[in-house]
């Protein structure tokens, strides 16, 4: 089996060659990451929608920029995180309000356990703080390391780390059962 970063490596050279395939086969194994993080950026799934499609887009034109100094998940994140905050300077959408007081319980009733813990935890993600929620995501979502995920968002190691842990703290906080619920 062909390690990943080294097939990853092999699809993105192909994809500034001009192969379509590659292209797509980059898109299928990374538009959850970036649309998760778009959802958690803004909140609201038609802006996130909006983001990945605008994401791609941009890493369709200019994917010959990408040359290789870190991975392509780390270029990926910043151009993605990028989209985002063009989108809010353009006014075209909003960023997710910080406030847990706010968090809003499902409107609609759902049968589906599944469904309903999905919900939960993006309202949880929607309460951290924007810095903890781009440190978290760097690291889970698009698998940066701290050093990366550091060198990108301008801060120290230790500083993602903790933003990192403080998110996780909250959504356990966040995500437990409150006394007498089983």
């Amino acid at each position: 089996m062909v390690p990943r970063s080294t097939d990853e490596a092999a699809l993105v050279s192909a994809a500034q060659a001009g192969d379509e395939d590659a292209l797509a086969s980059l898109v299928r194994r990374h538009i959850d990451a970036v649309y998760g993080h778009a959802l958690r950026f803004f909140g609201e799934t038609g802006a996130a929608e909006d983001a990945t499609q605008e994401v791609f887009l941009k890493v369709f034109r200019s994917i010959s920029t990408y040359h290789g100094q870190a991975a392509f998940s780390t270029w990926l994140f910043r151009v993605t995180h990028n989209v985002c905050l063009d989108m809010v300077r353009r006014g075209s959408h909003t960023p997710v309000p910080v406030d847990p007081v706010l968090i809003d319980a499902p409107s609609v009733e759902d049968f589906s356990d599944a469904t309903t813990a999905r919900l939960a935890v993006e309202s949880a993600m929607r309460a951290l703080a924007p810095e903890d929620r781009d440190a978290l995501d760097a690291v889970t979502l698009f698998d940066l390391s701290y050093g990366d995920a550091a060198e990108l968002l301008g801060v120290p190691a230790g500083t993602v780390k903790s933003r990192v842990f403080r998110a996780r703290r909250t959504l356990a906080a966040l995500l437990s059962p409150s006394p007498g619920e089983s």
